[in-house]
């Protein structure tokens, strides 16, 4: 083994070291961030052509069924999680698409223009409304 071959192995080792710690800092303040938002609700929320079709909680299991002319959709939520049980659409693609329980995940049925996802909403607690009643400064 040449010397430049013992300055390259240790290099690679090295980075993969930083990109291990990294990740692992990375989930932890993920984790972090999630444990502060003990009081957000996620809800899911399904939109038919860009509009609001309607807002399901994700904690109630439930099944939706949007039938808008000529198309029809079936998304069950159960379990803290959504997903596409039953769809006329010619591909199927959105039944293939799985579960999400997270606002960066969606399930999308293009020929019915239908979009599912995840959106956390604050929960509204009695002693937060009444803070937001106060005013904010007091003059003469």
């Amino acid at each position: 083994m040449k010397k430049k071959d013992l300055f390259l192995g240790g290099g690679i080792l090295f980075a993969a070291c930083v990109l291990f710690l990294v990740m692992n800092l990375m989930q932890y303040v993920q984790a972090k961030e999630s444990g502060q938002k003990e009081n957000q609700e996620k809800q899911v929320v399904i939109k038919v052509d860009g509009e609001v079709y309607g807002r399901y909680s994700l904690d109630e299991d439930q099944v939706v069924e949007v039938q808008e002319g000529d198309f029809y959709n079936r998304v069950r939520i159960e379990d803290g999680k959504a997903y596409m049980e039953e769809a006329d659409c010619p591909d199927g693609y959105c039944e293939e698409q799985g579960k999400i329980n997270n606002r960066t995940q969606t399930i999308v049925c293009l020929p019915h223009k239908l979009v599912v996802e995840i959106e956390e909403v604050e929960n509204s607690d009695d002693s937060q409304s009444e803070k937001e009643d106060l005013p904010d400064t007091i003059s003469k």
